[in-house]
């Protein structure tokens, strides 16, 4: 009675609590998947190809989105980065879901390559005041580039209304408790569920074997 894996896409803006609630999710539940992503940056001093990203020459890399075997990608800086294909159906066909951390850019770009096995999210923060205090507090970045990830954290949120569920994370338990009901919930989907159709089968077979 094996299912269909999730693609779960988690997106906020940077302090809303997106990977506060991707820890909690993956204690929750341990079969989560993280989607590794490919790039055409060279690796950074400790990082392995397949763990931290899948290092690809720009060449490689192109002929991957040219095959389909990307299902988005963007260039960031100069460097292409995107979630290659294989990986995720095979956890899918596996039954195991798979957590991505993309913006709507590319949320949209898999939804619209994989449609129903999609399900996506987005958290807000309770405000934008309390948005930008959890900024300060962590004590790393100056006035101004807190400033610039304001204004990037409104562009990302005039996209709410592209997502399947939306919550606002003013409490953190709240929140987790949210996102797993929706989790629970979507994994039990008859479309989920491709042993369904020969189990039926088969109670209608039994019921017309006893008549």
């Amino acid at each position: 009675m094996q299912r269909r894996g999730l693609l779960i896409i988690l997106s906020s803006p940077s302090g809303a609590g997106k990977s506060t609630m991707t820890k909690r999710l993956r204690l929750w539940d341990p079969t989560f998947r993280f989607s590794v992503s490919a790039t055409t940056r060279a690796p950074r001093p400790g990082e392995e190809d397949g763990r931290e990203y899948y290092f690809r020459s720009r060449e490689a890399f192109e002929q991957m989105v040219a095959t389909g075997e990307m299902l988005e990608h963007a260039e960031v800086f100069g460097n292409f980065y995107g979630s290659p294909k294989g990986p995720v159906v095979a956890n899918m066909e596996s039954g195991v879901d798979t957590l991505f951390d993309i913006d709507w850019q590319g949320g949209q770009q898999i939804k619209q390559a994989m449609g129903e096995d999609v399900v996506s999210i987005f958290i807000l923060p309770p405000s934008m005041a309390e948005l930008e205090r959890r900024l300060r507090s962590r004590g790393q970045d100056s006035d101004e580039v807190i400033a610039g990830r304001m204004s990037k954290s409104l562009a990302e949120i005039s996209h709410w209304a592209e997502y399947d569920y939306v919550l606002v994370n003013d409490d953190p338990d709240t929140c987790e408790e949210k996102l797993r009901a929706i989790l629970s919930a979507e994994r039990q989907r008859r479309t989920r569920q491709p042993w369904l159709n020969d189990f039926v089968r088969g109670l209608n077979k039994e019921y017309g074997g006893k008549s």
